[in-house]
């Protein structure tokens, strides 16, 4: 089984440094289960390969199976596809072989370790159960370029139908750390099978592993089910663990922002001004993104103009309750082909998210870190790129006059930032020069002369 890990970084010979392994060596690990040998089939300045071949010893296999291997092994102890694919063996081997790298340790080179690089990955005969589709849906919304092969099984058979196994290109600029992760979870996930009994250090195992980007990842329910092999009590712990990480971006209980903003009636009049804008532009179909327990949506549901209507938000909890709002489970076919909710994040490219003329974000934004805006730019404007995105925030210039609320306080205890309208204008109009939109912007309740309204709208059209 081959692994090939390829920079075009220039010195490209760095990523002997974030491997701890050098490029001139051929090094060879041995392991419970046969040899790891780490080798550089190219080396120079502009492009460095280094590769990791697995080499699995039936014999190995067979002598350790009642100490380390699961009883799934009985039916196949000699004859088996474990050789030959990248499975659960791989992983435990880039632990192994390249454990400094996937802990981000690196002494020659600490500046590297957190630095996104050009990164070119393949892996021969990865078996994915499920299709190519689930392929692209566990690495596409992590940012991966994804290629991906695989042939029908026997040609002089073609009933048999087409292989299990696939030929992967995946291409990303990421730290290595975080790209090795990646393979360490998500190999087991897509083969759906592991070499070793699942006890209940693999929970820990999986939250170190993806506590940067498991928690959001909208596959995350799918990931830790395959990962923990479907042991209840296991994805149970791990969910609640990674769940609890969370907060959704609208709360389903009242909060001080409400409390502040009810007696002009903020929360309302936001979603009266965004379908007022959708509805003058035409809009036929809409995705609420950071949609919470579904105030918006019931209102959009009104409105015939709009034939599609979708709900995203991060947490389970706001996504069950929407769907009772809206009566979803109940509702006729006609309604849920209208209507639908999933869980997802706004910070990951995923393809639910393409296909609508208009999104809307009211007061998401400011629930996320300033440094994750950048990734979520990159989602909603160039990946999935609505022709109309309608967004809200806060004006933090009017909340002197909000009675209260002390003063230097944001208004609500999960806002990481409240911008006065110069600094939204300038976020706006940076995201609309970069991604080909053009910017309008509307005050959204009562203006005081010095101060301006208490919230602020931007709506981006992609320009023609």
């Amino acid at each position: 089984m081959l692994l090939t890990i390829r920079t075009t970084y220039e010195p490209a010979t760095d990523l002997g440094y974030l491997l701890g392994k050098h490029p001139e060596r051929f090094q060879t690990k041995s392991l419970a289960f046969g040899d790891a040998h780490v080798f550089y089939p190219e080396a120079n300045e502009k492009a460095c390969t280094a590769a990791l071949l697995l080499e699995i010893n039936s014999i190995k296999l067979q002598k350790n199976r009642n100490q380390q291997f699961s009883e799934s092994f009985r039916l196949a102890n000699y004859v088996n596809d474990r050789p030959y694919v990248a499975s659960s063996f791989l992983s435990t081997a880039i632990a192994k072989v390249l454990g400094s790298a996937l802990n981000g340790n690196c002494k020659d080179r600490p500046n590297l370790v957190d630095q996104a690089i050009p990164l070119e990955i393949n892996l021969t005969s990865l078996p994915v159960r499920g299709g190519k589709e689930i392929l692209h849906r566990l690495f596409e919304p992590l940012g991966y370029e994804v290629k991906a092969e695989n042939s029908i099984l026997d040609e002089s058979f073609p009933e048999w139908g087409e292989s299990p196994y696939y030929q992967v290109q995946l291409k990303i600029n990421s730290p290595l750390r975080l790209v090795l992760s990646h393979l360490y979870v998500l190999i087991p996930a897509l083969d759906n099978k592991k070499h070793y009994f699942v006890s209940e250090a693999e929970i820990q195992k999986l939250i170190e592993k993806g506590e940067e980007w498991l928690k959001d990842h909208p596959e995350k329910d799918m990931i830790t089910k395959r990962y923990l092999r479907y042991r209840g009590s296991f994805v149970r712990s791990a969910l609640d663990q990674l769940v609890n990480e969370e907060v959704s971006p609208q709360k389903i209980t009242e909060n001080q922002e409400e409390i502040l903003e009810k007696p002009m009636n903020l929360h309302a009049l936001r979603h009266q001004r965004v379908i007022e804008e959708l509805k003058q532009l035409e809009v036929k179909s809409i995705i609420d993104l950071g949609c919470g327990s579904g105030k918006l949506l019931k209102q959009l549901v009104k409105e015939r103009q709009f034939q599609k209507i979708t709900g995203m938000d991060i947490s389970y909890k706001s996504v069950e309750v929407a769907h009772k709002r809206l009566y979803l489970r109940d509702a006729g076919p006609k309604m849920k082909e209208r209507v639908s909710l999933f869980h997802g994040s706004l910070t990951y490219c995923d393809q639910r998210l393409k296909g609508y003329d208009a999104a809307a974000l009211v007061e998401v934004i400011e629930h996320l870190d300033e440094a994750r805006l950048e990734a979520l730019e990159k989602v909603v404007f160039q990946y999935a790129q609505p022709k109309v995105v309608a967004v809200t925030t806060p004006n933090r210039a009017y909340n002197v006059l909000f009675e209260g609320l002390p003063e230097g306080q944001l208004r609500h205890n999960d806002h990481r930032f409240e911008w006065t309208r110069a600094e939204f204008e300038e976020w706006a109009n940076n995201v609309a020069n970069n991604h080909g939109y053009t910017t309008q912007f509307f005050p959204l309740g009562p203006v005081d002369d010095n101060h301006g309204a208490p919230s602020q709208m931007v709506v981006f059209k992609l320009a023609e």
